[in-house]
């Protein structure tokens, strides 16, 4: 498995692959909506540091997962990424496809001096790698969450998560009530 930055003119092939995963496991209406929440995350202007995409490829290049990780911005200026979403192509679930790329892509933001990173889904997933539930008094989320029990974080320097002061900002993709 290959795991890398995405490029541009990998674009479309991102958008498919969020689009039929998520239509597979939640239907069409879903896969229509996490497919323009990416397709707008791709397209929308935004500042490189501010938006890190990644990809897993088999050995015959076919991009069999992609996350997302964003920047909420705080007020004190926190160095905090959401990852959200995340696909791996139905075929390829139960392989350590996402876990890999997600290690792979917490990696690269720790080298960029991110210091935690936060999610929102299904902790027993993500307790496998590492994230643990989260209140709202230590980190607020940007929007209501309709799903609490889903706010869930992870230290990228070997530290408790500090409690963070403030409501952060997500990027323009993200900032619709209908992903929270």
């Amino acid at each position: 498995m290959k795991y890398a930055l995405y490029k541009q003119e990998q674009t479309q092939e991102i958008v498919t692959l969020f689009n039929d995963t998520f239509s597979d496991s939640e239907g069409k209406e879903e896969g229509a909506l996490i497919a323009k929440l990416v397709e707008d995350f791709l397209t929308l202007p935004t500042k490189d540091e501010d938006l890190y995409v990644f990809i897993a490829q088999d050995e015959s290049e076919r991009i069999v997962g992609s996350i997302i990780f964003s920047r909420l911005s705080f007020p004190n200026g926190e160095n905090i990424f959401l990852l959200a979403p995340v696909a791996v192509a139905t075929d390829r679930h139960g392989q350590g496809v996402g876990q890999g790329l997600i290690k792979f892509g917490l990696a690269t933001l720790k080298e960029k001096g991110v210091t935690v990173a936060i999610t929102y889904g299904d902790i027993n997933f993500y307790s496998k790698i590492g994230f643990a539930p989260i209140s709202q008094d230590v980190v607020q989320a940007p929007l209501g969450l309709s799903y609490p029990e889903g706010w869930i974080a992870q230290s990228l320097v070997g530290e408790a998560i500090p409690h963070v002061v403030g409501k952060p900002t997500c990027l323009k993709a993200i900032d619709n009530p209908s992903y929270w």
